[in-house]
């Protein structure tokens, strides 16, 4: 069956369509996104702003059509950490159901890590052994764990890269004291809730998803995305480390013109860095293997498991 799956991040709205069957890898037929950004359109009262809540109406809108071309039979609509975390977050979403007719569902941050967990198993298999999964999104970083599909632990935390970046590196760049005060900030946050990953013993295989750990995978020398899906990439802690303290020297223009870097998200793959060392160092990882599915994959999954269960 062919089915939309719409995502409101808090850095891009994507529509992935996708032919899904029960057994089968959910094969893209189409997609589509826009950098709405939605975390950066917040009022001083931590509201999405009128600008904010009209773009994503207009991408919904647009998405919508997109997904009735293509033939879909459902769309399953899903927002994270911007719209979960604005003040005005119920109404943004009451307004574009009412003038696109999409009801957009908001996951709990301990479902996104629940579903991107179950994208990353069913992509490396059972083989793989105990994964420890992360994925830097816009808004927040999740964490999950475990040796079956379903992870023992799951969490999301405040630190994703478009947050930190506003909140951090607004104004350019950090000076030294600044730049160990917010590394100190992040690391302290992701060894809060270390020890529950940790307790079921070390992982079998460390894997990261999302557009940050590849650009960061890309800028350490993995292959490039024209090299197919099936290629091994591989984020290294040496190469990383050796690469952050040369992005906290750059501006915003010559991260965009590195490998594997979109102009649109280059003002925050300093901070995305900084965490992504932060959680190499705190899980003692040598290096994270980059998964091409995540959270957007999970969702189909899901929900061709939920069909089968049905039926």
């Amino acid at each position: 069956m062919r089915l939309g799956v719409l995502d409101i991040g808090s850095n891009t709205g994507h529509l992935l369509v996708v032919d899904a069957y029960r057994g089968a890898a959910p094969l893209p037929a189409s997609s589509a996104k826009e950098p709405l950004r939605l975390a950066e359109h917040l009022a001083e009262d931590g509201t999405i702003t009128t600008a904010g809540v009209d773009a994503l109406t207009a991408f919904v809108g647009r998405a919508l059509e997109l997904a009735e071309d293509k033939g879909c039979q459902q769309v399953f609509s899903f927002a994270t950490s911007a719209i979960r975390e604005a003040g005005n977050g119920e109404e943004v979403l009451a307004h574009v159901q009412e003038r696109t007719g999409v009801e957009i569902v908001v996951l709990p941050g301990a479902d996104e890590a629940r579903l991107t967990f179950l994208a990353v198993r069913r992509w490396f298999g059972w083989s793989s052994g105990r994964l420890a999964v992360f994925d830097i999104g816009g808004g927040s970083l999740e964490v999950a764990g475990g040796d079956s599909e379903v992870p023992d632990v799951a969490w999301s935390l405040p630190l994703g890269a478009g947050r930190l970046a506003r909140q951090h590196l607004a104004d350019g760049h950090l000076d030294a004291d600044a730049v160990r005060a917010l590394r100190r900030k992040i690391r302290t946050e992701v060894a809060q809730d270390a020890g529950s990953l940790l307790r079921g013993g070390a992982p079998d295989h460390a894997v990261a998803t999302s557009k940050t750990f590849r650009s960061l995978a890309r800028i350490c020398g993995a292959a490039p995305s024209s090299e197919g899906l099936f290629v091994r990439r591989i984020l290294p802690a040496a190469e990383l480390a050796g690469w952050v303290p040369k992005l906290l020297a750059m501006d915003v223009a010559e991260i965009a013109h590195l490998p594997g870097v979109s102009p649109s998200r280059a003002h925050q793959l300093v901070a995305g860095a900084l965490v992504a060392e932060a959680v190499m160092d705190v899980f003692d990882l040598e290096e994270l293997e980059i998964c091409p599915w995540a959270l957007r994959e999970g969702v189909i999954l899901d929900r061709l498991d939920s069909f089968a269960s049905a039926g």
